[in-house]
């Protein structure tokens, strides 16, 4: 279906569809991912934003040929291995080389730079937060998710219904949400400072990027994947025969 970026357009409906868009959002600071159910109006007003100035700044990063995100398509089962080969991927690999960096700076850079002590704690906290939380996705949820798109009836699952799971992990999401801003906050949009080395700037550019990668991931799945699977839940529901 064809999306026009206007005022009433949610914004993950918006990323959807010009997925290229999530890069404007970041630099203009507008949550798609735990408020994708927001219009682009009330996100702007939200960030003190001209939602007609945003909307033309929008409109340069929104091709005319576009097909739409690949992930929109893709059945639960194909969604869940996408966000673990792509998603978790990244965050199992990125995790402890950026620990190794923040550890590195503090060290060197720590006595003239005090800031960087809440700043290692907060990467801290952001990772403890990750790490159990796609944890239990990929040994709790995703399994049985799998087997939900698999099977032609109804499972039953030790949880009842996956709602139950998919409130825990929307809650999760925006607890670490709530940290990446934070994150965001005291490293002064990840800029390092004058005196910085390379490895401070690698360090900042890497937890920017962690950051923007967790947005899309969240994304995908509040805004996707679980509406997806709800749907999918309820649909197997009426079609399974009477027990």
């Amino acid at each position: 279906m064809m999306v026009t970026i206007d005022g009433s357009t949610r914004l993950a409906e918006a990323v959807d569809a010009f997925p290229q868009l999530t890069r404007a959002f970041e630099r203009l600071g507008l949550d798609y991912c735990c408020g994708g159910q927001r219009t682009i109006s009330e996100a702007c007003a939200a960030a003190g934003l001209d939602p007609l100035a945003t909307i033309a700044e929008l409109a340069v990063d929104e091709p005319a040929d576009v097909d739409g995100a690949s992930w929109v398509s893709m059945t639960a089962s194909e969604l869940v291995d996408h966000l673990e080969a792509t998603h978790h991927r990244y965050l199992w690999d990125e995790m402890p080389r950026v620990t190794a960096l923040v550890d590195k700076i503090v060290a060197v850079h720590g006595e003239r730079h005090p800031e960087l002590v809440p700043i290692a704690a907060c990467v801290a906290r952001v990772f403890a937060d990750l790490g159990p939380h796609m944890m239990k996705e990929e040994r709790v949820l995703f399994p049985m998710i799998r087997e939900l798109d698999a099977s032609s009836g109804s499972p039953v699952f030790h949880c009842g219904t996956l709602r139950n799971p998919i409130s825990v992990m929307l809650s999760e999401h925006d607890a670490v949400g709530a940290l990446l801003a934070e994150l965001r906050h005291v490293t002064g949009d990840y800029t390092p400072p004058a005196d910085g080395c390379a490895t401070y700037a690698a360090c900042f550019a890497a937890l920017a990027e962690i950051e923007a990668d967790t947005h899309l991931h969240i994304h995908k799945e509040n805004n996707v994947l679980f509406p997806l699977v709800v749907r999918l839940e309820a649909e197997r529901a009426v079609a399974a025969p009477a027990r």
